[in-house]
C-alpha cells in the first residue's frame, strides 16, 4: 500500500475549485467488512477498498492471526483459512480505536480472543460495555486482566435477543459479526440503521450468512454453521463525499462528486441546500454550486442516522465559519467532537463552545495561519477552512487525517486548489 506519512500540509487559500472527484470507498465499512472475512472459509475479495493507514492496521491484525493478505489497486484479497491466532496486539489496538471490531470476527471463527484497550481519536468516552454485555449474552465469558479482555466462547455461541440501550454502530457490528455462525437466531434491537452496517450484512449474506433487517432498528441474525469466500464491493464515503463538498461551498467553487450514493446523504444535502448551495442529483453523481458567500443554517444537530452524523458536524462548522449570520450547531454524540475549534479560530473564525453547543459568527473572511490537528474529522475540517483563508496555512500532526482520507492532498489538488505535502 501506499500511505504515507504526511508531515505537514501547507495550503494558499482563496482558490475557488471546479473539477470532478470520484470519492474512495467507505473507511467505516471497509474496516467491518475485513473483520468479516475472518469468519470465511475461503478467498475473499473486496473492491473500493481506500489506501488509509485504517486499513494498513487492519490488514496487519488480519496477517497477525495467521491470514493471508494482499492490496492491490483498491482491492484486498484475504484468506483466512490459516487463521491459528486470537489475540491482537496492545500496539495496533492502540493504533486504530475501531480495531475493537475485530472482536466479533475472531471469537466466531477462534471462539477465543484477546484484546487491550482501543485507541485511536480521543473524541471523550466511547465505552465498548455495550458490546461486551451483548457478547455476555451470546454466550462469551469476559476477564479482564492487567489492561486486556480475556473472551472465550469454548461452550459455543447461542443465539439471543439483545436489546441496545444505545445504537451503537460498533455495537451492532460485533453483534452480527459474533452471531453470523452462533446457534439459532440472535434478535438486535435499537440497533444501528447506518448504511455502513447495511454494507456488512451484504457483504456477510454473500458469503453465505442469513442477516435480515439491516438499516432498520431490528436486526435477525440466523446462524449458519460456516461462511464461505466471496467478492464484495465497499459502498461509497458520505462522510468524505460531504469533506469534497464543503470544499467546494467554502471557495464559492462548483464540483461534481462520482461514485456517491445519494440516499445516505439525505439529511447532509438538506443541509448544504440550506446554506445556499444548488445542488443536482442525477444516479450515482452529484454537482454542487455555491454561491460567493455561503447562509447561515440557523441549527444543526447531529444524532444517528438518518439524522445529521456526527462525523460531518466539524466539515460543516468549518465550511460555515465565512458565512453570512450565526450558525448554532448542537453535538450529541462525542463530547470532545470540538477540540478542533481553536485550531480554526487561529485562522479568524469566530466560534465559541460552551458543553455540546458551538456558535459559530459568520466572518467575512480568514487568513492563513499554523494549525495542529487533532484528530480525524477536526484535522480535515482545518485543510477545508484553509481552503479560503488569504495567505498561507500550515496544517502538522497529520498521521490523523491519513486514517480516513485516500490522498486527500491530491484529490483537492486536482480540483484547483493550492496545496502540497512539507516532508
Amino acid at each position: 500500500m501506499g500511505c504515507i506519512n504526511l508531515a505537514e500540509i501547507i495550503v494558499n487559500g482563496g482558490k475557488r475549485l471546479s473539477g470532478e472527484i470520484a470519492v474512495q470507498g467507505a473507511k467505516n465499512s471497509v474496516l467491518p467488512v475485513l473483520a468479516g472475512a475472518v469468519l470465511c472459509d475461503g478467498e475473499c475479495v473486496i473492491h473500493n477498498c481506500p489506501d488509509l493507514s485504517d486499513v494498513q492496521t487492519s490488514i496487519k491484525i488480519l496477517q497477525n492471526f495467521g491470514a493471508k493478505v494482499t492490496y492491490n489497486n483498491k482491492t484486498v484479497t484475504v484468506d483466512c483459512r490459516s487463521i491459528s491466532y486470537y489475540e491482537i496486539p496492545e500496539s495496533l489496538m492502540r493504533e486504530m480505536r475501531s480495531s475493537v471490531v475485530f472482536l466479533g470476527g475472531i471469537l466466531g471463527r477462534m471462539k477465543r480472543a484477546v484484546i487491550s484497550s482501543p485507541g485511536g481519536c480521543e473524541l471523550g468516552p466511547r465505552p465498548i460495555d455495550l458490546h461486551l454485555s451483548a457478547l455476555k449474552k451470546l454466550g462469551v465469558e469476559i476477564t479482564e486482566e492487567h489492561g486486556f479482555l480475556n473472551c472465550n466462547a469454548e461452550n459455543g455461541l447461542l443465539g439471543c435477543e439483545i436489546h441496545l440501550t444505545f445504537p451503537s454502530v460498533g455495537a451492532t457490528e460485533n453483534i452480527i459479526l459474533t452471531a453470523a455462525t452462533a446457534k439459532g437466531v440472535t434478535v438486535i434491537h435499537n440497533a444501528a440503521k447506518e448504511p455502513e452496517i447495511s454494507d456488512l450484512a451484504d457483504f456477510l449474506n454473500s458469503a453465505g450468512a442469513r442477516i435480515y433487517g439491516s438499516g432498520s432498528d431490528t436486526v435477525y441474525i440466523h446462524g449458519v454453521d460456516k461462511l464461505h469466500g466471496t467478492t464484495h464491493t465497499i459502498i461509497p464515503d458520505r462522510i468524505v463525499a460531504t469533506t469534497y463538498m464543503s470544499a467546494a461551498a467554502v471557495t464559492g467553487g462548483e464540483v461534481t462528486l462520482t461514485n456517491i450514493m445519494p440516499s445516505h446523504m439525505v439529511s447532509i444535502l438538506h443541509t448544504f441546500r440550506e446554506s445556499g448551495c444548488d445542488i443536482s442529483v442525477k444516479g450515482k453523481s452529484l454537482k454542487i454550486t455555491s454561491p460567493k458567500r455561503l447562509y447561515r443554517v440557523p441549527t444543526i444537530r447531529s444524532l444517528v442516522y438518518p439524522a445529521f452524523p456526527t462525523d460531518a458536524g466539524p466539515l460543516l462548522i468549518a465550511m460555515l465559519a465565512t458565512a453570512q449570520g450565526t450558525t448554532v450547531f448542537v453535538e450529541n454524540i462525542f463530547e470532545n467532537r470540538f477540540r478542533f475549534i481553536n485550531e480554526l479560530n487561529r485562522l479568524g473564525a469566530n466560534i465559541k463552545t460552551e458543553g455540546k453547543v458551538a456558535v459559530i459568527e459568520g466572518v467575512k473572511s480568514l487568513s492563513g495561519a499554523k494549525c495542529v490537528c487533532p484528530d480525524l474529522r477536526g484535522g480535515a475540517a482545518l485543510v477545508v477552512a484553509s481552503l479560503v483563508a488569504r495567505g498561507e496555512s500550515e496544517i502538522t500532526n497529520i498521521s490523523h487525517i491519513n486514517r480516513g482520507y485516500d490522498n486527500i492532498v491530491g484529490v483537492l489538488a486536482s480540483v484547483g486548489a493550492d496545496i502540497n505535502v512539507k516532508e
